[in-house]
């Protein structure tokens, strides 16, 4: 598992995303767009869910242990087979437990396929999670099945706009105009916004102009090993906003 370093305006370090990479002895490194799906088709990511989950709770029960560590939130990516599992809540709250997690620190990633299923289910388990203290974001936004009727229901706490958008927002008007909309909405609702897939300071920039607070992508670190995630937050150095909005380094 890597994590991907999820960084505020102000250059700090707020957190991280799990992310799968699966090295096969053959094949070399395969795509996760490749072992995902059939991961889903064969039932396989119901115990690859569950051992996701268990090594999120590991890895932040180590992290509370450092200070400099101890505030950091991950993020898990929570497939919808997985979470309209019954006892989906009680695997959450069991993994806080175990390992003895302060549930603000975990943050579940739901994509738009997940709202296609049973909403009165979703909506209440999101329900549950929240009184659990676990934060939920809806990943992808955008690029699905997205309805301003689901996150007038949905107990959020972050939408994260998706790369698609992103990559082009400097040469493509409409996916300028979908990143202003969907930080305006989540301004609007209460959310923190973060945008994933920045990979150049001109995107960053942008985003910036538009009150995007939470970056995630190339132009701040690829994902790294455990041990290289936590010498990356050792050693970043904070950078500061400048009156303009953009961010000068110290």
């Amino acid at each position: 598992m890597l994590y991907q370093p999820q960084v505020h305006a102000d250059g700090t370090v707020v957190g991280a995303e799990a992310l799968l990479r699966w090295k096969h002895p053959k094949l070399g490194l395969v795509s996760p767009a490749d072992f995902i799906p059939a991961a889903e088709l064969s039932g396989q990511i119901l115990p690859l869910g569950a051992w996701v989950l268990q090594a999120a709770g590991q890895t932040l029960a180590q992290w509370a242990q450092t200070p400099l560590l101890s505030a950091l939130a991950l993020s898990v990516n929570v497939s919808a087979r997985q979470f309209l599992q019954p006892d989906f809540v009680d695997q959450v709250a069991s993994t806080m437990r175990q390992f003895d997690i302060a549930p603000q620190r975990l943050k579940l990633e739901l994509t738009e396929s997940t709202l296609i299923h049973d909403m009165d289910d979703i909506v209440r388990k999101m329900h549950c999670l929240h009184a659990l203290g676990v934060g939920c974001a809806l990943d992808d936004f955008g690029t699905g099945f997205s309805s301003l009727s689901y996150l007038k229901r949905l107990p959020l706490d972050q939408l994260k706009i998706d790369q698609a958008f992103v990559r082009d927002v400097l040469t493509d008007p409409s996916d300028a105009a979908i990143a202003r909309t969907v930080l305006q909405l989540g301004e609007s609702l209460g959310l923190s916004v973060i945008a994933e897939g920045v990979e150049s300071t001109g995107q960053r920039d942008f985003l910036l102009e538009n009150h995007c607070r939470l970056f995630q992508g190339y132009l701040f670190s690829r994902p790294l090993s455990l041990s290289d995630f936590e010498a990356y937050v050792a050693h970043r150095t904070p950078e500061i906003l400048d009156a303009s909005g953009f961010m000068q380094r110290n």
